[in-house]
């Protein structure tokens, strides 16, 4: 709208938009009030890091409760958060791979990315913007007759990784928090939901229990083996491109043919695929390096 306006102003001026008469009738149109863009503050991010934009739900402890989300997992609301991750990613292509758990996702921007002018302010409203608005429309594709009570609430935050290695480690690190966090409300919620204990006994009995402890309580009191958790639970969900072979049906007109005739025809296309795997060991890294290209 605002482009159609000049356009607008510089015809009425008698000159086309792109002519250097039309240049100078923009600038003889400027306003004495377009000195508050001055205000404005330089919100560039620095060169050569990768750019993580994590996004949290607002207030997800009471959103949970009155929607009556599963305890301690609930997955229509983890594959929700997913769906919400890929239409991120695939509306903003210059996103390597993103990582989620719980109620928050991460998305790693690629090093050299010159989107949004490496604006901070560009990217998380980006991507904080698309994914609230994506939960709320795919929530009936998860939840079925569970009624949306009111908007849910998200916030970002921007953190600049200069090396390899810090973004690895940050990743790790989000993903050593599913684990911990993971464990601790499977044992709490066995010990509500299955012995009869209240929230605050609980968190008693785990006070100051070690992971080896918790593994216990589950293994001899309800017969559960961590282990065997789904790895979405326990491993969080990784979001990365990968290629794929589409093979498509099309009518060509052979030369020296008068009738088109179908053919077969494969073209390599990109989609987000989500995994359940480890990021914290080498392995993940070395199976899918071009994640850390330079050049990716």
């Amino acid at each position: 709208m605002l482009r159609c306006c000049r356009a607008a102003a510089a015809i009425a001026a008698g000159c086309a938009p792109g002519s250097p008469r039309g240049r100078r009738g923009l600038a003889m149109a400027k306003s004495k009030f377009e000195y508050v863009r001055d205000f404005e503050a330089d919100d560039t991010v620095l060169p050569n890091c990768w750019i993580v934009v994590r996004l949290d739900g607002r207030n997800f402890h009471r959103f949970s409760e009155q929607h009556e989300f599963k305890k301690p997992n609930d997955d229509r609301a983890l594959h929700l958060m997913t769906k919400c991750a890929q239409t991120v990613m695939e509306e903003l292509e210059d996103i390597a791979i993103a990582y989620g758990q719980s109620d928050e996702y991460s998305f790693v921007f690629k090093k050299k990315s010159r989107w949004f002018k490496r604006r901070a302010s560009k990217f998380m409203t980006h991507v904080v913007s698309q994914f609230s608005s994506s939960y709320v429309f795919y929530w009936k594709d998860y939840f079925k007759d569970q009624q949306l009570l009111y908007p849910p609430g998200f916030d970002g935050r921007i953190v600049l990784y200069p090396s390899n290695q810090n973004l690895k480690d940050y990743l790790s690190w989000r993903q050593a928090d599913c684990h911990i966090n993971n464990l601790y409300n499977t044992v709490f919620w066995m010990l509500v939901q299955r012995s009869g204990l209240t929230p605050v006994q609980a968190q008693e009995r785990l006070r100051g229990t070690l992971a080896g402890d918790k593994n216990e309580i589950l293994f001899s009191e309800f017969n559960i083996n961590y282990n065997n958790e789904p790895l979405m639970f326990r491993k969080g969900t990784v979001l990365i491109w990968q290629k794929f072979n589409e093979v498509i049906t099309k009518k060509i007109k052979l030369p020296k043919e008068e009738e088109e005739k179908e053919v077969e025809v494969t073209r390599t296309k990109t989609k987000v695929v989500p995994l359940h795997c480890d990021i914290i060991g080498d392995q993940f890294w070395e199976e899918y390096p071009e994640i850390l290209a330079e050049d990716s």
